[in-house]
């Protein structure tokens, strides 16, 4: 048997494996490396391995895979679980190599060290002399694919119902603190079908630009609904939002554009389904659809993402927001981005989300895991380990 890596050695390993996942094809890789690496490590401290291939994950690779390592049997028990895909980035803006991991000024930099394949490192480091024998309840390890585009891998780890345990922890970085409520997440394209022709006879054509020019004011109108009729103070911006991502139309100045495209993301509160915000989309545009028939259109860019809380427990059951409140010294809150959390709930079992690093370093150049979030996250992973397993 080889002998495991230390912290620093497992970061820089898993900072080597390539696990891009990105709607863009170009950038987009499988993540069996990173995968197999996790599984060595583990079936090494006697978990049981199961690697499965995810469908549903994006078109550009079907080279996507989950990973479930158990220690221990029985039923519960604790489920530690993150993603091992990263998202992609811009070599011109890193002051390192992107794939190798720079030790420097007490930070670890690299990508990934923060969102989130340290959480991996650290849990290596916490489950190293962990006795099967001596676990009255399991412990469970999971890696998915894809978070950062479809969420395919814990949709469909959700859907296979593979692990039951009593509590779950999303490593994403939140600084220790526990997140106990996020909002949605769901991004759709509005397309405008006009008429293109020469400029200089406007009447023989039908401008798409001018028609998406009424579209966003109705949509500057929703936004101000949202505003008005939607409000959660645990959350800093407290309304649903409504964001203009992207546009692109027409191809030449002196030409009527016959075709122009608006991405927008939109992020609901908890309690918001889908199909309410699609209802206030399509009144918002309703009567637009009316004045241009047939030349307003929009689809579901990827599959949303759902909202999620986990309430705190009454009568007799043990709350797992106040536990995770008690170890790890901060009061629950709620946060703005979307994870797997809303998933890996659906298995039955309370969840937060809880890691170290800031999520200020997330998707940055020069991101960077701090030294100072080893010793807090051990001690915490351990006595959350002890508390759920032992």
């Amino acid at each position: 048997m080889s002998q495991l890596p230390n912290f620093k050695q497992s970061l820089t390993q898993l900072i080597a494996c390539p696990s891009i996942s990105s709607t863009q094809a170009s950038w987009d890789q499988g993540n069996l490396e990173v995968i197999q690496l996790l599984g060595t490590w583990f079936e090494q401290l006697g978990f049981s391995i199961d690697i499965q291939k995810v469908p549903g994950a994006h078109k550009t690779s079907d080279n996507k895979y989950n990973l479930l390592a158990k220690l221990g049997s029985g039923e519960g028990g604790l489920l530690l679980a993150g993603h091992s895909d990263t998202v992609p980035f811009d070599e011109r803006r890193w002051q390192s190599d992107p794939m190798g991991v720079v030790d420097k000024d007490d930070k670890f930099y690299g990508l990934g060290t923060c969102d989130m394949k340290g959480f991996f490192a650290f849990i290596l480091q916490a489950c190293k002399g962990l006795d099967a024998k001596q676990l009255k309840k399991p412990l469970y390890i999971l890696a998915t694919a894809d978070e950062e585009t479809t969420m395919a891998g814990a949709r469909f780890f959700a859907q296979s119902q593979a692990a039951k345990p009593d509590v779950a922890i999303i490593g994403e970085p939140t600084n220790l603190v526990p997140v106990m409520m996020h909002k949605g997440h769901m991004s759709h394209r509005i397309s405008v079908q006009g008429q293109s022709g020469h400029s200089s006879k406007p009447s023989l054509g039908v401008n798409a630009i001018e028609i998406m020019y009424e579209v966003i004011g109705q949509l500057i109108n929703l936004q101000e609904k949202f505003r008005l009729n939607y409000k959660n103070e645990a959350f800093d911006v407290p309304a649903p939002t409504l964001n203009f991502g992207a546009i692109k139309g027409g191809d030449n100045a002196n030409r009527i554009c016959g075709h122009c495209d608006l991405d927008i993301d939109l992020r609901s509160l908890p309690g918001m389904s889908d199909d309410e915000l699609l209802h206030w989309l399509s009144e918002s545009l309703k009567s637009l659809a009316e004045k241009y028939p047939g030349r307003i259109s929009f689809e579901e860019l990827h599959p949303s993402s759902p909202s999620f809380e986990q309430e705190k427990s009454t009568n007799n059951e043990e709350c797992f927001v106040s536990i995770a409140e008690e170890i790890s010294g901060h009061t629950c809150c709620a946060v703005n981005y979307a994870t797997e959390a809303p998933y890996i709930q659906q298995l039955g079992c309370q969840t937060i989300v809880l890691g170290p690093g800031s999520i200020n370093q997330a998707h940055q150049p020069n991101e960077f895991l701090a030294h100072s979030e080893i010793d807090k996250t051990d001690k915490l992973l351990i006595a959350m380990i002890q508390r759920y397993c032992l």
